[in-house]
């Protein structure tokens, strides 16, 4: 999973992307930490928001 990566990439914290996600900042910890799945519509605004594939984002593929 690249979401670490990724957010890290773009500076941008856990809260913020949280926020965005209308989550809490403990369930995106842990999407990031592979400790809970995360829900396909989440896949798909985080995709949207890193302008990428879910396939990138789960690491089925490198190309973004």
């Amino acid at each position: 999973m690249r979401l670490k990566d990724l957010r890290e990439d773009s500076d941008i914290k856990q809260s913020q992307l949280a926020n965005m996600l209308n989550i809490k900042q403990n369930t995106y910890s842990q999407y990031e930490n592979g400790k809970r799945e995360i829900p396909l519509e989440t896949l798909w605004k985080l995709a949207d928001f890193y302008k990428t594939s879910i396939d990138y984002i789960v690491g089925r593929t490198n190309k973004k």
